[in-house]
């Protein structure tokens, strides 16, 4: 669960989540420190349920002897080494199957550690959060990469253009039986 919660709050890659050390976790304030693509590190806020799995986690996980704590990864397999992209995508299959269980579940798709990143950027985004804070959020260095966000969502689309244009169908219809004229019209073209 402290996996999931993580991979979602942070929007982290996947390869950002199997670096994670646990150095890179302040509690506070809460802030995981993720290092991404082409050595770039950022910093990104977590909600206070993932910090509170996160302290309960830290509390209680496996720590690996021969090094720092600090320096130990966040999360481990069974031999204390490191989750590879294999490990992560077996937890999260593990709870994907439990999860079509319930009838409720209608993902009909792969879920996959990227899917995780994509809801949040999509969840930001719906939440009317800048495109500019979700760019740094998610670690892009150009602004059109995180705009392939923008451009997925058809709900906002909708929104955006009944906002944008007065609906020109008025609410009720005109009742043309109570118009006299029209009738009389009507009835002269049936003689």
């Amino acid at each position: 669960m402290v996996l999931l919660s993580v991979l979602y709050d942070t929007a982290a890659r996947v390869d950002e989540l199997i670096n994670l050390k646990v150095k890179d976790v302040r509690l506070m304030p809460a802030i995981i420190t993720l290092h991404g693509k082409g050595s770039k590190v950022r910093q990104v806020p977590i909600m206070s349920n993932t910090k509170s799995l996160l302290a309960s986690y830290m509390d209680t996980r496996k720590i690996c002897s021969g090094i720092s704590d600090t320096e130990n990864f966040l999360f481990v397999n069974q031999k204390c080494q490191k989750l590879s992209r294999w490990g992560i995508s077996y937890i999260i299959n593990k709870y994907v199957e439990q999860a079509k269980t319930d009838i409720a579940f209608t993902v009909r798709f792969p879920v996959t550690p990227h899917i995780f990143r994509h809801s949040k950027a999509m969840h930001l985004l719906q939440s009317g959060v800048n495109l500019i804070y979700i760019r740094d959020f998610l670690g892009h260095s150009e602004c059109s990469t995180t705009e392939i966000y923008a451009r997925a969502d058809s709900e906002m689309k909708r929104k955006a253009i009944e906002n944008a244009f007065p609906d020109l169908v008025p609410d009720g219809l005109p009742k043309w039986e109570e118009d006299g004229d029209l009738m009389k019209w009507l009835n002269s073209l049936c003689e």
